[in-house]
């Protein structure tokens, strides 16, 4: 009896690690078309508008920052893509499971 309480709990101990690193969000085609830039990279380029992305930074426990950076990133790209933009600035920081992104359109090589 007492192995089979073990087993029960290193998969019950399995499944939360791996749920706690997975990315649950899929870059979408058009989402792929949009990069990830600094600031200063789209002064010449159009805003097109502000985009607000939202994930769980919890499952039961703390989920990894990146997979949290990550899945934020994907979101961001596929709701920018949305908006007819290309690029995204990243306003700040993740927190919580939130971040914030400014969206633009850029003329090839704008944002290089």
């Amino acid at each position: 009896m007492t192995s089979k309480i073990h087993i029960c709990r290193a998969l019950l101990l399995g499944a939360l690690v791996t749920l706690t690193g997975c990315t649950w969000v899929k870059l979408s085609d058009a989402g792929a078309a949009v990069t990830l830039a600094e600031t200063e990279s789209v002064a010449a380029c159009q805003h097109v508008g502000m985009v607000t992305t939202q994930t769980r930074h919890k499952v039961v426990m703390e989920r990894g920052d990146a997979s949290v950076h990550e899945e934020l990133l994907v979101l961001a790209r596929n709701q920018a893509a949305a908006l007819g933009a290309n690029v995204i600035v990243a306003m700040g920081p993740p927190s919580e499971g939130n971040q914030d992104f400014a969206a633009y359109r850029c003329e090839p090589d704008a944002a290089g």
